[in-house]
């Protein structure tokens, strides 16, 4: 308490200034209209100031929330959407009330990855014990992203498609043509699709689409577009550079697919390599 009365006893010329300033200030106000509704117009605009500073800073903080909403609902959208619908054989086609369910996607949030590597990785905070397994396919909002290849019961670590590890089958939209997706440009936005036969017509602006072969992505799921195509006569194939469609610099959620038929196909498709 003696500190405070020594505090206030130096200060005492700056406090008598503040307080004076503060009573010219009022009668000021008080006595002329003009001034008043200044003063009024003012508080408003700096109390209006203050709820939008508190308002953004609320929105920014739910973001997250908001953001893990959207990914799980388009997951579910997702899950849906790829339902086999059955139809009779006659000519008149009918829906039937069963619908059988392929696949599942399974919302993750990526939480590190790289993209300047040789072999590119990204880690997600999902594992075995909320469904993520080995060789499970991820894709993110706009397209493929990676493949799973190790997963921990809390986590997974999934090879991305900028690896010179990952070839996925791939097709063009437009013709059906399939090859493989290649990251041998080192450009995190590019890839090349190999294996397209000249005798193909291929443009710039076509559309490349997983082809759904391998068991890991469904088909039709969205890889890029093809920003380049030359042709190199020694080559019976076009050299394609393709504009990848997911941008795999930023982090965010994705969707990891379980493919519920995968197990009963490979084990059919075992006994015919066996025969």
């Amino acid at each position: 308490m003696r500190n405070l009365f020594r505090f206030l006893l130096r200060q005492r010329d700056n406090l008598l200034f503040l307080a004076l300033m503060i009573v010219s200030m009022m009668m000021l106000v008080n006595g002329n209209m003009h001034q008043r509704a200044q003063a009024i117009s003012s508080s408003h605009a700096a109390i209006a100031g203050i709820y939008r500073w508190r308002n953004d800073i609320t929105e920014f903080a739910s973001l997250r929330q908001v953001n893990k909403d959207l990914a799980e609902a388009l997951a579910r959208e997702r899950t849906r959407n790829s339902q086999v619908v059955l139809t009779n054989d006659s000519a008149q086609v009918f829906v039937d009330t069963v619908r059988h369910l392929q696949y599942e996607y399974l919302t993750a949030k990526v939480i590190n990855s790289t993209t300047n590597k040789e072999r590119n990785y990204f880690t997600l905070d999902r594992g075995t014990l909320r469904g993520v397994h080995k060789d499970m396919g991820v894709i993110g909002t706009n397209g493929i992203v990676g493949v799973v290849r190790e997963a921990s019961p809390d986590f997974a670590l999934v090879i991305s498609i900028l690896s010179s590890e990952l070839t996925p089958s791939v097709q063009l939209k437009g013709t059906g043509h399939y090859g493989l997706l290649k990251w041998d440009t080192h450009d995190a936005t590019t890839a090349s699709l190999a294996d397209i036969a000249k005798h193909v017509p291929v443009a710039v602006g076509d559309t490349v689409v997983t082809r759904g072969s391998d068991g890991i992505f469904p088909p039709g799921i969205p890889v890029g577009i093809v920003k380049e195509v030359t042709n190199d006569p020694s080559s019976n194939f076009h050299a394609i550079i393709v504009g990848l469609s997911e941008d795999l610099t930023r982090g965010g959620y994705v969707h990891v697919i379980q493919d519920l038929y995968k197990a009963q196909r490979d084990t059919l498709e075992a006994k015919a390599t066996v025969q």
